[in-house]
């Protein structure tokens, strides 16, 4: 198990670097992002100026080792559009992004593993059809319209939740239930789909011949093994809810790592969409080897050599 951490850490290291090169290189491709931050008419000494401060009077390959020399240490350069810190500004609002997505993975997993369940084990047949459905149209329609469905109604014709910000949990109902119900969706599929199967399968049905409790052999014996697929997509989704959370975070004003992305990358500020972005496939990387992890413990005949 130790040799697969370190080379999974290894492996992680080069993605990061990939990630990297990518993200540098695209955010090079467009107009000068200094013309973005001056009046019209301004002096080329003043552009010039500008151009020097944020180190983009270099060649390409200089201005890619000081922002990886940078990088490493947690310094992702000056934001051009917001004047401080690149880093500062994330770790300023990467707690309201972890609090929305952890409110609605929560939200999310806990109607998914339940539809989930309800619509494998359950003999009634429009029990399943109905979670059918359900999956189908938390697929089907954008989260951003949902939220904005959610805004009308207890907003605006209840008046019960606030329509904008971040505060007490009056704020992160909505933002947290429109993220959470698209997800939901997916983790409904794979869970009954999962658990048909496991259920199928020789040990349950021993553990069936032995006299044990449906509610025992499903809760204990299958439920556990079925819930691989579903851990390995939560896993996934922890780190993909933050940047599917744009439209949300922008259709509630809600200051987190989405809505930052979105709006350095409408004013070209590339040092913090290169911050946001790497922040972000860091978190990538240490979800997936924690959900890799989590493999042996959940079935036993998982072994990493």
């Amino acid at each position: 198990m130790k040799r697969y951490i370190i080379r999974r850490l290894l492996w992680g290291i080069v993605i990061l670097w990939l990630v990297s090169v990518l993200i540098f290189s695209a955010s090079r491709v467009g107009p000068d992002p200094v013309l973005m931050m001056t009046s019209p008419g301004a002096s080329e000494e003043d552009l010039n100026a500008l151009r020097k401060r944020f180190a983009l009077d270099k060649p390409f390959h200089i201005q890619y080792l000081v922002f990886i020399a940078r990088a490493v240490q947690g310094d992702f350069g000056e934001s051009l559009y917001f004047g401080m810190p690149a880093s500062e500004i994330i770790l300023q609002r990467l707690p309201a992004s972890l609090e929305l997505v952890g409110a609605a993975q929560c939200i999310s997993l806990s109607l998914g593993l339940l539809a989930g369940v309800l619509a494998a084990t359950s003999r009634r047949r429009w029990i399943g059809s109905g979670l059918k459905i359900f999956s189908l149209l938390g697929l089907s329609l954008p989260n951003f319209w949902i939220a904005l469905l959610a805004l009308l109604f207890f907003s605006v014709y209840l008046g019960i939740l606030p329509t904008s910000g971040r505060g007490g949990i009056a704020h992160l109902v909505m933002p947290a239930l429109s993220l959470g119900w698209y997800f939901s969706a997916g983790y409904t599929r794979l869970t009954h789909s999962s658990l048909l199967e496991v259920l199928n399968q020789e040990y349950i049905k021993l553990a069936r011949t032995k006299g044990l409790p449906e509610r025992l052999v499903v809760g204990k014996h299958a439920l556990k093994n079925a819930l691989i697929p579903t851990v390995t997509l939560a896993g996934m989704n922890m780190v993909v809810m933050i940047s599917a959370a744009v439209a949300i975070e922008t259709v509630f004003a809600w200051p987190g790592l989405g809505y930052l992305l979105y709006d350095s990358a409408r004013n070209r500020d590339f040092n913090t969409v290169q911050g946001v972005i790497i922040i972000i496939s860091a978190m990538m990387v240490f979800v997936n080897l924690l959900v890799d992890i989590l493999y042996a413990y959940l079935d036993p005949r998982i072994r990493y050599t």
